[in-house]
């Protein structure tokens, strides 16, 4: 896959986030243009798995470009007809406001923004409750045209027993089938 223009939404799952910057740089590195849009939460948020504005650094500078951060800028970067907008990752919030068409947040409204132009938009979910409150949104957003996952499993059974957490090494294989309008499949990992 190359010269695919790809919305990649982050938010605030942090301790995904090393995780992304191996896929981040191969999509770049293979020709394609990454657009880096982030939630108020990685906006605003340092934790124990780093600080904010050196995750910030990160992404600009793995994407070349300066990060979206606000609901208007999202509007307008999808309205260019992006090829598809990658979720990662993709928390129990916004999985939530995802299924149930709330769009509050850049990255909520650039899938909005993806889903009425009928283009794919691919979620990379990382939840501590993917088993839980949130089992019936991925039911629904599994449901949905349009919608394709990283492949996913519980992260930790005996501790976390309805916590769910995507391969992220399956992140650029899944974004190819998405763009031919497939699911990478299993779907469900053990």
């Amino acid at each position: 896959m190359t010269g695919k223009k790809i919305g990649f939404a982050i938010t605030g799952s942090h301790c995904t986030f090393a995780a992304l910057v191996d896929p981040m740089k191969k999509l770049v590195e293979g020709g394609n243009t990454l657009i880096p849009i982030i939630s108020a939460a990685v906006a605003g948020t340092s934790t124990r798995f780093g600080q904010a504005e050196g995750w910030h650094n990160i992404f600009t500078e793995i994407c070349r470009r300066p990060l979206i951060d606000s609901i208007k800028e999202a509007e307008e970067i999808a309205t260019n007809k992006l090829d598809v907008v990658v979720v990662a990752p993709c928390t129990g919030n916004t999985l939530a406001k995802l299924a149930n068409a709330i769009t509050d947040t850049p990255v909520t409204m650039v899938v909005k923004a993806q889903l009425r132009n009928e283009k794919p938009v691919v979620l990379a979910i990382s939840t501590n409750d993917g088993l839980g409150g949130n089992a019936v949104n991925i039911g629904k957003l599994l449901d949905k045209k349009g919608v394709y996952f990283v492949p996913f499993t519980q992260d930790n059974p005996l501790e976390k027993p309805r916590s769910l957490v995507c391969n992220m090494s399956l992140l650029t294989d899944t974004i190819e089938n998405a763009v031919q309008g497939k699911q990478i499949q299993p779907i469900l990992l053990r």
